[in-house]
């Protein structure tokens, strides 16, 4: 399998099979993490055959077939024990599979989908991030984690954020709760006061299933009958469509009659 690490049998290896060997063949290893740690942690990622273990700073053993060693001298602040194998915590693994990617998408998939599950806090991957200190990657993730800060909780979210803010359209709040009186009415992706307009972005990739895919629709109605205006857009309109985007939000912003009173709105937290 590796250089000095052999197995019984014959067939495709088992992501457990790579990740015993690759945790096994590091040697003095402190635990697998990026991609590995993170889909061993349950959240879906993008899996390839690459293992990458973190090890101790003056480790002298090299990356070799589907292993990719990272010497760092920080240590876990939890061990996750499967076995004989070590992972990192998910926090630090999403950290540090995020400074290796190069496209902000990708970065965005990472983080958001362990913040929306639920799963992490974005404090937690800020500390981790300033745990590691400066280093190669760090200016993208850090501009990913202000995104979902600021509310945002997917990728094509983040899509609108960038193009409302390049776009010098007003600020909007992402992912406020809107109440009327004591109910809860809806939490719309963006959302500006001052106008009574709404945007949503309707993708079954970021709704868990096509019961929350259904929900949205209900929530849109919900929102039409206090007479908010809401505008819809898939992922790949605002990709590829910015400057209709930009004008419809322009023109339904131009033509609100102004704050709806009876709305109250919470900021996300």
């Amino acid at each position: 399998m590796l250089p000095g690490i052999y197995r019984e049998g014959h067939g495709p290896l088992t992501q457990q099979q790579r990740a015993v060997a690759a945790f096994v063949y590091a040697g003095r290893a402190i635990g697998i993490t990026a991609n590995a740690a993170i889909a061993w942690h349950g959240l879906p990622v993008n899996r390839n055959e690459i293992v990458d273990v973190l090890v101790p700073l003056h480790h002298k053993r090299s990356s070799a077939g589907f292993v990719r060693l990272h010497r760092t001298s920080v240590e876990l602040g939890v061990r996750c024990q499967d076995g004989a194998v070590v992972y990192a915590p998910l926090d630090r693994a999403i950290i540090d599979a995020a400074r290796q990617q190069t496209d902000l998408s990708e970065i965005r998939d990472l983080v958001a989908s362990a913040v929306q599950r639920g799963r992490l806090m974005v404090g937690h991957l800020a500390r981790e991030l300033e745990k590691a200190g400066p280093a190669a990657g760090s200016a993208r993730v850090r501009l990913v984690l202000s995104e979902v800060a600021d509310g945002v909780r997917s990728a094509a979210e983040a899509d609108l954020r960038t193009l409302v803010i390049q776009s010098r359209l007003p600020t909007p709040l992402y992912n406020p709760d809107l109440f009327v009186g004591a109910q809860f009415l809806a939490r719309p992706d963006a959302w500006w006061p001052e106008f009574g307009v709404a945007v949503e972005v309707d993708s079954l990739e970021w709704h868990l299933s096509p019961a929350d895919y259904q929900r949205t629709q209900l929530r849109h109605d919900r929102m039409v009958a206090q007479g908010i205006r809401v505008l819809h857009f898939t992922p790949r309109y605002l990709r590829t469509a910015k400057r209709d985007v930009v004008q419809q939000i322009n023109s339904t912003l131009a033509q609100s009659t102004g704050p709806l009173p009876h709305i109250e709105t919470r900021p996300s937290r």
